[in-house]
């Protein structure tokens, strides 16, 4: 068997509701086509406060696919504004079928699955976050 991929933090994730921190998280951060493309594919585990930012150069409507994610996620779409637009929560692992945003988002997080309804994230709360230093 082979060891699962691990976790390589990015940078930290707040969830912001008005102006006060709902949750903060670990964050690896797909930033190119090809981390976009590869997302949390082949990861068998992903600790409970952490997730994978995506970040988009526009916004736009955006879709993924579980194909080869072996974790249950939820999908949380931002707009531009780094507000929460909509949610995909309780994806299907290696499901073939479209995960759409049905409106247009920028920035996109994913988290375990369970992880959104834990803590209280709803469309309407900000996202923000910073970059670790190199």
């Amino acid at each position: 068997m082979e060891d699962p991929i691990p976790f390589r933090p990015d940078g930290t994730l707040h969830i912001l509701q008005e102006s006060d921190t709902l949750r903060t998280i670990a964050v690896e951060i797909a930033d190119t086509d090809s981390s976009r493309a590869r997302g949390l594919m082949e990861r068998t585990e992903l600790p409970e406060d952490a997730g994978m930012l995506f970040l988009f150069e526009q916004e736009a409507p955006q879709s993924f696919w579980m194909a080869n994610t072996p974790l249950a996620l939820d999908i949380i779409f931002a707009d531009a504004d780094r507000r929460i637009v909509s949610m995909r929560k309780y994806t299907t692992p290696y499901s073939q079928e479209q995960v759409t945003s049905g409106v247009p988002a920028q920035y996109v997080l994913e988290v375990p699955a369970g992880y959104a309804d834990r803590i209280g994230i709803i469309e309407g709360q900000r996202l923000a976050w910073t970059r670790n230093r190199e």
